[in-house]
């Protein structure tokens, strides 16, 4: 009987291995003039919601800046942007990237030497800064009026950055909220005295709440990069090319002007 069970079993071995082989392959990335891609026909972005009007979700649809951005890439690819939400912690450590969940990571994001380690970033994009958000009727315009008041940040944020080197030790308590929506609900509600973030998320959000005033902006200089895993040299080019065309071409301005209202006054 152990003979020929032994003999049944190594009869079934190439049979066998047919099967393991196709259940380890898995599905093979796509790639579209030359660069290679995650899964055929979609250029996959990771993001994180709400961030407007950079990306943010209007009638069912994600749409924004970066989103419109993105897409020229996309069609100059011809394929579509897909776009998963999820936790920035996960965008900014490269751990989405790195696990191929997606193509490239777009969520108005700062370039910095941090972020560098865990994945490559395009050319830059859109300049932007910090700012201080609060209630019109706050009389509140610097980091040293905050002293023994709270200061909204979001998590692994430049802003908070900002706020837990320059904020605190003036004083302030530092609020840290997950995502922008809920810092921004927690200034207009009052949990918080003020709130801190880039400026166009928060100039924007003021022109929609006239109760609210960003009333001041720290110059910290800050470039946005899309992420891309590192080593994915030839996606990072098409990104770069795309940027660069977009302003030569008129459509960066024209994006500009159509979520921000204006023409951008530096690319």
């Amino acid at each position: 009987m152990a003979r020929r069970t032994g003999l049944k079993a190594l009869a079934l071995l190439p049979a066998l291995a047919v099967v393991v082989a196709g259940c380890g392959s898995g599905p093979q990335p796509g790639e579209a003039k030359g660069v290679p891609l995650v899964e055929a026909g979609k250029l996959k972005t990771c993001t994180h919601l709400p961030y407007e009007p950079f990306q943010f979700t209007r009638e069912g649809q994600i749409v924004g800046f970066d989103v419109d951005l993105v897409n020229l890439v996309a069609e100059d690819l011809g394929v579509k942007q897909d776009i998963i939400d999820g936790p920035f912690e996960t965008i900014e450590s490269g751990e989405d990237l790195n696990a191929k969940k997606c193509d490239l990571a777009a969520a108005g994001m700062t370039i910095k030497e941090s972020r560098k380690q865990n994945f490559d970033f395009s050319a830059p994009y859109f300049k932007a800064t910090q700012a201080l958000l609060v209630k019109k009727t706050s009389g509140l315009n610097s980091l040293e009026q905050l002293k023994g008041k709270k200061l909204g940040a979001q998590s692994a944020t430049t802003g908070l950055d900002y706020a837990n080197k320059n904020a605190k030790p003036a004083g302030a308590e530092v609020v840290v909220y997950e995502d922008l929506g809920l810092l921004l609900e927690a200034v207009k509600s009052g949990q918080v005295d003020a709130g801190i973030n880039d400026n166009g998320v928060l100039l924007d959000y003021a022109k929609k709440n006239s109760d609210l005033d960003v009333t001041k902006e720290f110059d910290t200089n800050e470039d946005y990069g899309i992420g891309v895993r590192k080593g994915n040299d030839k996606l990072r080019a098409k990104i770069d090319e795309i940027i660069a065309s977009s302003k030569t071409n008129g459509k960066y301005d024209a994006l500009y002007e159509k979520w921000f209202g204006k023409k951008p006054a530096n690319k």
